[in-house]
């Protein structure tokens, strides 16, 4: 639909996690669904949606100046904010002279219609609930997103504050969703904020590892990946098909945040040290190989030197292949903003570099004990691939492979790393 002279152009920034990616292919469909084209150069466009993170203070500025830099770039930009950020500071971001407007969440329609208020909407999907499906095209994997929100209440996160109660998609809806993806896509990656708790919100209450076994059932010519999930909240059902369900690849992030059962309970955490433990260790053993990482929070509000080695002493017990590290950093509105015995930036620093090398050296060596075994590996761009259990891999050989191939070979080392010959 053409718009003041012309088809509306509109530029595409993501911040945060998978949950947020899921929803701006959300926004990208209603757009394209009206008629505007999506450019990949913020400079080529008429509008800009910037879908915001608020997981720190620090990504709320780094959202701030992400909006100033496009304005600079293309003084005729149309910036519209979003996301969970927005929903927190909409008051700050309206007052941006570089934003034309805010929408606090993650509303596709009222989204669309602040970029393309006059176009026409125009659907050529399948839709269900009143949403459309196939979110993701673009890239090798699809996201699937199965809920919204969190009913925990983390010391540090402000994503609940942002996102709201869990809400569950119904079972249907995300089935045939799944169907429809699988056209375009070898990988589905269940995402949402906090899947763990999937299903009990809903009026035929249901859980995720039921979701789970229906989709690998269903769904043909796909494997699935689990995204963040809880290692508490892995039950022996979902246990088993990570074991049994061939499309059901062996790879887990289970959140850890701290080693020590004390910065536990001043996370709010609701397990213990050794809940976490013996739950992971008793996966890992059930399955022959586990792409395994986990998320660490260093220097939470008072970590003594104690605390730091109990973490330590965690990581180096459990089979990780690699773990996300990040320095505390407070986030306005949460309880542990509000707790004394801040621990010192350069302490923080030191502990992360020690964490994330523990974390690469593990990685070296299971990447290592991996050499020689076969691998599914799906094409993810020119000669790099991604295995089932989420080590990225070179590929050489010829024929060249295809973007979303799925290519079967053995793994070997070769100079830069990792890599199957195809």
């Amino acid at each position: 639909m053409r718009v003041r002279g012309g088809m509306v152009k509109v530029h595409f920034v993501t911040f945060g996690c998978k949950a947020n990616q899921y929803d701006t292919e959300a926004f990208r469909q209603e757009l394209q669904a009206r008629g505007a084209r999506v450019v990949d150069v913020a400079g080529e466009a008429d509008a800009c949606v910037v879908n915001t993170c608020t997981v720190t203070n620090a990504a709320d500025a780094e959202a701030r100046k992400a909006i100033r830099r496009l304005r600079r770039a293309n003084p005729g930009l149309r910036i519209v904010v979003a996301g969970c950020s927005a929903a927190l500071r909409a008051d700050e971001y309206e007052a941006m002279d570089e934003v034309f407007g805010v929408v606090p969440g993650h509303d596709a329609t009222v989204v669309a219609g602040l970029v393309a208020p006059q176009m026409h909407v125009g659907r050529d999907e399948e839709a269900i609930g009143g949403e459309l499906l196939e979110r993701n095209r673009r890239g090798t994997r699809g996201w699937l997103k199965i809920q919204d929100g969190c009913d925990r209440r983390c010391s540090f996160c402000a994503t609940r504050l942002a996102r709201g109660a869990s809400r569950s998609r119904t079972p249907d809806e995300i089935v045939a969703e799944a169907k429809l993806l699988s056209r375009h896509h070898r990988e589905l990656v269940f995402t949402g904020v906090h899947i763990g708790h999937y299903g009990l919100d809903l009026e035929a209450t249901t859980t995720l590892s039921a979701l789970v076994e229906r989709l690998v059932e269903e769904v043909e010519g796909v494997r699935f990946r689990l995204g963040s999930i809880e290692a508490t909240e892995i039950d022996d059902h979902l246990a088993a098909l990570l074991a049994e369900a061939p499309n059901l690849v062996p790879h887990l992030h289970v959140p850890m945040q701290s080693g020590a059962d004390r910065i536990l309970r001043k996370m709010r955490r609701w397990h213990t040290r050794e809940q976490y433990r013996a739950r992971v260790l008793q996966i890992a053993d059930a399955l022959p190989y586990l792409g395994l990482g986990a998320d660490v929070i260093v220097g939470f509000p008072s970590e003594s030197d104690e605390d730091h080695a109990q973490t330590r002493a965690l990581v180096e017990e459990l089979p990780f292949t690699y773990l996300h590290v990040f320095p505390y950093s407070e986030r306005d509105g949460t309880y542990a903003a509000t707790l004394n015995d801040p621990v010192d930036g350069r302490v923080k620093a030191s502990r992360s570099l020690e964490l994330r090398a523990l974390a690469q050296a593990k990685g070296d060596a299971y990447m290592r004990a991996r050499v020689g075994q076969a691998a599914e590996i799906v094409v993810e761009g020119s000669n790099i691939g991604i295995t089932e259990d989420y080590l990225r891999v070179a590929l050489t050989g010829e024929p060249a492979q295809r973007v979303g191939d799925v290519v079967y070979a053995g793994l070997r080392w070769g100079p830069f790393g990792l890599e199957a010959r195809v």
